[in-house]
């Protein structure tokens, strides 16, 4: 064909047409419906404005890339002044944080709030991810409905509140292909790295008794079950909302905010709280399967309603490749273990982890600090092992370049629902009051079929997973 300055011109104008079509292209066109470009803002919902919800929130407007769309929480507003959080909690303190903070750099801005998450869900359009920060009889119904929406999700621990549940979320995240990302910070911190690389080295030699401890205690010291009395449903609160997929009772102040931990309905006490931070360097060291049996002592009053004051639980797991059987010791309420000779005159902190070698001990203080090695000569002859283990850019910014393509995040759901049903098997325990053998593959408690309410869970219409 002879190229005239007509067909000239008309080929410029068709061309530059055609990529100016391509760079307005929604995302959803570019890349699915899932596709965040590296340099695009992450559109994220806040589904629970509670103490952690709220730090959470915090910390993801800390990351340039992060917008915070919406919030959605059953209540208006509370206080969280009788707990470690302070401040207020709720919805509309959450919304003011978010429009304060984007309003900086786009004036006027507006996150939408909505009472109840599912709403949220058809409404907003626009959405990328969702950061799940409510009780933890709601994590799993949140984030599943969640990713079956499309949406990548950032869940607080546990990751469940009952072991099947931990099954079906990290089932359908694996169905999905979302990113997600647990939220139990400590796991990526430099310090469970390097202690995770020292047992693996060898540095202690082969480990068979583990100890995890931590001091906290019942919020509600003063009952040995649920109220026996409702009170008035504070104002701008949605109760039966909050209720989610439990049977309907009354509102009372020990269960909100923050103390529903001390219910079963709700919570898995100290265990479920905890466990996923402090039990998280032994299961990534030694790649810890389900234990075979559990075993529980109860401190204090506790009944099919509430947890105890306290509790002593033993987790036995098989020899498997390298590693011997080995035993993890799980203490809280203030128990702990007796410091080992080879501390010397080192305090074992209130708070922390303990992994008993056949060379020497390594102790951790809580939630991913780093390891002391024991005894002293032992410390001083070792050498740092090699980095094998990937450096983490934090928490909530590995979940963010997983959802732009980049590597899973490291306690991702596959790994944090595995680290949830082995702390959920000592909630069982508890709850069951005695010892039992454990068949992880047919999922139940061997000779013990009246478990299965506990495993599976119980739900109301309207709420169920499935």
């Amino acid at each position: 064909m002879k190229v005239t300055p007509s067909t000239r011109r008309q080929f410029l104008k068709t061309s530059a047409a055609a990529v100016t079509a391509f760079t307005i292209l929604p995302r959803h066109v570019l890349g699915g419906p899932r596709f965040v470009a590296p340099s695009e803002r992450v559109n994220i919902a806040i589904v629970g404005a509670g103490g952690r919800g709220t730090q959470n929130l915090k910390a993801l407007l800390a990351l340039a890339d992060a917008q915070i769309v919406a919030v959605a929480d059953p209540a208006e507003t509370f206080s969280l002044e009788n707990y470690y959080y302070k401040g207020v909690g709720g919805r509309l303190p959450a919304l003011k944080i978010v429009d304060d903070h984007h309003g900086k750099t786009t004036p006027g801005y507006k996150a939408a709030g909505y009472e109840d998450f599912r709403v949220m869900l058809e409404k907003e359009k626009g959405l990328d991810a969702v950061f799940c920060g409510t009780p933890d009889h709601l994590h799993a119904y949140v984030s599943i409905l969640a990713m079956r929406a499309g949406k990548h999700v950032y869940c607080e621990k546990p990751l469940t509140h009952n072991i099947w549940e931990a099954r079906e979320v990290a089932r359908v995240a694996k169905e999905t292909g979302l990113a997600t990302q647990m939220g139990n910070q400590g796991h990526s911190q430099v310090g469970i790295r390097e202690c995770v690389e020292h047992i693996r080295a060898g540095t202690i030699g082969a480990v068979k008794q583990i100890y995890s401890w931590v001091g906290t205690k019942r919020w509600n010291p003063a009952l040995t079950t649920k109220p026996a009395a409702g009170q008035s449903v504070p104002s701008g609160m949605n109760w039966d909302l909050w209720i989610g997929p439990r049977e309907p009772r009354a509102f009372h102040a020990a269960y909100h905010p923050v103390s529903w931990r001390d219910f079963w309905a709700f919570g898995t006490t100290s265990m479920g709280d905890f466990a996923c931070h402090d039990m998280d360097a032994a299961t990534w060291a030694f790649d810890l399967p389900a234990p075979t049996r559990i075993e529980s002592y109860a401190v204090g009053p506790t009944d099919a309603e509430i947890a105890p004051h306290g509790c002593i639980i033993h987790f036995d797991f098989p020899a498997r490749g390298q590693w011997p059987a080995q035993r993890l010791t799980w203490m809280d309420g203030g128990l702990r273990p007796a410091a080992p000779e080879a501390l010397g005159k080192f305090a074992l902190p209130n708070r922390g982890t303990m992994f008993m070698g056949e060379k020497g001990v390594i102790q951790c203080d809580g939630a991913g600090a780093p390891p002391r090695i024991f005894p002293e000569s032992l410390r001083a002859s070792v050498q740092k092992p090699a980095a094998t283990i990937p450096r983490s850019k934090g928490h909530h910014r590995d979940w963010l370049d997983a959802i732009k393509g980049g590597p899973a995040a490291s306690s991702n759901f596959a790994y944090g629902a595995r680290l949830t049903e082995i702390g959920l098997l000592g909630v069982l325990a508890l709850r069951l009051g005695k010892p039992f053998e454990w068949d992880a593959a047919g999922m139940k408690v061997v000779g013990k079929p009246d478990a299965e309410p506990l495993i599976r869970g119980t739900y109301r219409e309207g709420w169920k997973i499935g």
